[in-house]
């Protein structure tokens, strides 16, 4: 029996539209299964969100990266083209379309590779080798700005990209690739004489998240019904849509507002589907429905606009595994039925599952990517005598951690000491956004390494000060950290300069796009400087002088939905992973204490009325460095799963989650001085990015330009 005809107990989101994550209500109904026999079974292999993770999965050496995914999926394209393994109720005629549905790519020490002098697009290869039938445009791949991503779509093999709602005709390189064919709402895939159409669809605030500069992304639904409507006309009767919406609420919106799709492919939420029995990657597990709290199964069902239940499916991200969907048509080309095989396959080095890795891969991309990483591996620039806490949910996202703190110190410190130079007030709170702050793992105590610094700080953010914001505005910014707790948000800060207190029960801070805000927060009740001055005391603003603000050009620029709204700023001549560096080496002079820096926090964030005092009045030298305080009052709540916006309109007013990326229009100015001349030589090959969209403005005081950004997933 398919998976469609049993999975009577499988839960929708009733109110999703209303309430994006309000708990499910109903069940669904089984599906009426056609008599007899299927007429043709497709396997749909897919990816998603592979993010650079060339080499292997983070923490797991013998799992994952892209040489070992490359020869997996070949080899399932062969069995399953050969209907090795088939069940007794699939066709014998079959085919295999593969896709993967975004995020192809991610700025960090691996992509960096791909940015010396000379050297290929090691994503670029790697998917064209894997040679999948289509892929969707994913947020990251705008991160370092459209021209970038015409780069690495001109380095493909062909291989479509796909995106029913999005308008690229803004920007030269990409609106050329789209003349040529290479970007089209659409593609359709000649299976064993069956027509598979593949459509593409984008998270639509992407500009809230990352850098797309003048691409245009519309509203999800209408686009993508019209592309299936019009290949529907054409005679293409089996459609898969390849969306990267950022999370599986968003998925299942979509999914039940749509007809005629036969199955989807989710992106950018990195949600693990499982059944029982299937093999994870070790650390892994599946993910819970944010809905009904239930591990996500895999398919997961929801019902379409006409009551016809779609399977949805996503792959983990990281190369970790090769989605198999096993999907039964009748002679119609309506699905008959969901395979009982299918389900995740994981990529593995070890064991009884064991790949080899695919010779061309590794020797094209495996070994000079590695060799690259192993370099800035090589070079310490500092100790810690305590774990970094790096984690996401629970972690940066969430509540405030060590390695939070320690990077919101690493852009105050340049802040304060950059100021005389370009020209600006010393600065006195610092903002980092945790979803800026990427290696989502616990680095344990003992060395640091160049190559650390870019785990933690991939992106090409630049520190950027922002003069004289109003207290008001200041307490609208803490309010927009905390506006989704306890929910996970890359918008959620970390913060040096200032301590402040928090009530996640209190009224959220609402925003749109443009940083304005739709309904006043109350959550923010007490917030102390750390010289000593109160500028929230009862959830009131205390008057008083305005505050410089020291963050990223993400942020600075509205990212995360931060309320800046249009506030001139001034960047300082160093990325955040510049700063951090130097904060280390510097500053720091090499040693990370836990003193400083204790495990658990040091109590900057706090939930309840009260602040924690800065003891002594705080960081009143001027050093830049932290100034240690009791443990927090009260720990952060427990997270619970984001919003997401509405899928047939505009973005919803509540506060999304947003990963990171970079503004794209940079000038001028030279790269600072950091710890030694290989990480010179780094810096410079990572922040040399900008030059493939745009040079990066280094010096220059401006307004940030419309449609830049950072994101989560």
């Amino acid at each position: 029996m398919s998976r469609l005809v049993r999975a009577t107990g499988a839960l929708i989101l009733t109110g999703a539209l209303v309430v994006p994550l309000a708990p499910a209500a109903s069940a669904y109904a089984p599906m009426d299964t056609p008599d007899g026999d299927p007429a043709f079974t497709l396997t749909l292999l897919h990816g998603n969100d592979p993010e650079s993770a060339l080499l292997h999965a983070s923490g797991e050496a013998g799992y994952g990266g892209a040489a070992r995914y490359a020869t997996l999926l070949d080899q399932l394209r062969a069995d399953e083209n050969a209907g090795t393994g088939a069940d007794e109720g699939e066709a014998e005629l079959r085919g295999v379309v593969a896709v993967n549905s975004g995020d192809l790519y991610l700025p960090g020490p691996e992509f960096a590779a791909s940015r010396v002098e000379g050297a290929p697009f090691y994503d670029a290869v790697a998917t064209s080798i894997i040679d999948y039938d289509a892929i969707s445009m994913g947020n990251h791949e705008f991160d370092f700005g459209p021209d970038v991503y015409a780069e690495f779509i001109g380095a493909l093999e062909d291989t479509p990209v796909v995106a029913a709602n999005v308008d690229v005709s803004g920007e030269a390189a990409l609106a050329a690739l789209e003349a040529q064919g290479r970007i089209a709402p659409s593609t359709v895939a000649e299976v064993q004489g069956e027509k598979v159409g593949i459509v593409g669809a984008l998270y639509p605030p992407l500009a809230s998240i990352s850098s797309p500069r003048d691409v245009v992304v519309d509203e999800v639904v209408g686009p993508v019904q019209a592309e299936v409507d019009r290949l529907t006309g054409e005679g293409v009767d089996k459609i898969i849509l390849i969306s990267h919406l950022q999370n599986i609420t968003y998925e299942e919106r979509v999914a039940k507002e749509l007809t005629g799709v036969d199955a989807m492919v989710a992106g950018g939420g990195h949600e693990v589907m499982a059944n029982p029995g299937d093999a994870l990657v070790p650390g892994d597990s599946v993910t819970d429905h944010p809905g009904t709290g239930e591990p996500l199964s895999y398919p997961l069902l929801v019902n379409n606009a006409d009551g016809v239940e779609v399977p949805i499916v996503t792959a983990g991200s990281n190369y970790k595994y090769v989605g198999r969907l096993v999907l039964n048509f009748d002679a119609d080309g309506g699905l008959h039925s969901v395979g009982e095989r299918s389900g995740p396959v994981r990529v593995s080095g070890t064991g009884a599952d064991a790949v080899e890795p695919h010779p061309e891969v590794e020797a094209q991309v495996t070994k000079p990517v590695a060799d690259h990483v192993a370099e800035l591996a090589e070079t310490d620039v500092a100790s810690s005598e305590v774990a970094l806490d790096g984690t996401q949910n629970p972690g940066v996202r969430t509540q405030e951690t060590n390695l939070g703190s320690l990077m919101a110190d690493a852009l105050l410190d340049t802040g304060k000491r950059n100021a005389e130079e370009y020209g600006v007030p010393q600065p006195q709170i610092g903002i980092q956004n945790g979803g800026g702050i990427r290696n989502a793992s616990v680095i344990p105590a003992g060395p640091l390494t160049v190559l650390d610094t870019y785990s933690i700080a991939p992106f090409a953010n630049q520190v950027a000060v922002v003069p004289e914001i109003p207290r008001a505005q200041v307490k609208e910014l803490l309010e927009r950290g905390v506006a989704s707790a306890p929910a996970a948000d890359g918008g959620f800060m970390q913060v040096a300069g200032v301590n402040f207190a928090y009530d996640p029960d209190r009224t959220a801070q609402v925003v749109n796009e443009d940083g304005d805000v739709l309904t006043p927060g109350e959550r923010v009740r007490n917030a102390i400087l750390h010289d000593g001055t109160v500028i929230v005391e009862d959830g009131e603003v205390v008057e008083g002088d305005a505050i410089t603000v020291v963050t990223n050009d993400f942020s600075a620029g509205g990212g995360d939905m931060y309320p800046f709204r249009g506030a001139d700023y001034t960047v300082v001549g160093s990325t955040y992973q510049a700063a951090l560096e130097r904060h280390l080496t510097d500053t720091l002079e090499g040693e990370v204490t836990a003193a400083d820096y204790p495990e658990g926090g040091a109590g900057r964030i706090v939930v309840g009325d009260k602040a924690t005092v800065p003891p002594g009045g705080g960081d009143d030298d001027g050093d830049g460095k932290p100034h240690p305080t009791e443990p927090p009052a009260s720990p952060s709540p427990s997270p619970s799963p984001s919003p997401s916006p509405s899928p047939s309109g505009a973005p919803s007013d509540v506060p999304g989650t947003p990963k990171p990326g970079a503004p794209d229009d940079k000038k001028g100015g030279s790269l600072p001085v950091t710890g030694g001349a290989l990480t010179g030589l780094v810096i410079a090959a990572l922040v040399a990015v900008g030059a493939g969209g745009a040079a990066m403005y280094l010096s220059r005081r401006r307004r940030p330009a419309a449609g830049t950004g950072e994101i989560e997933g």
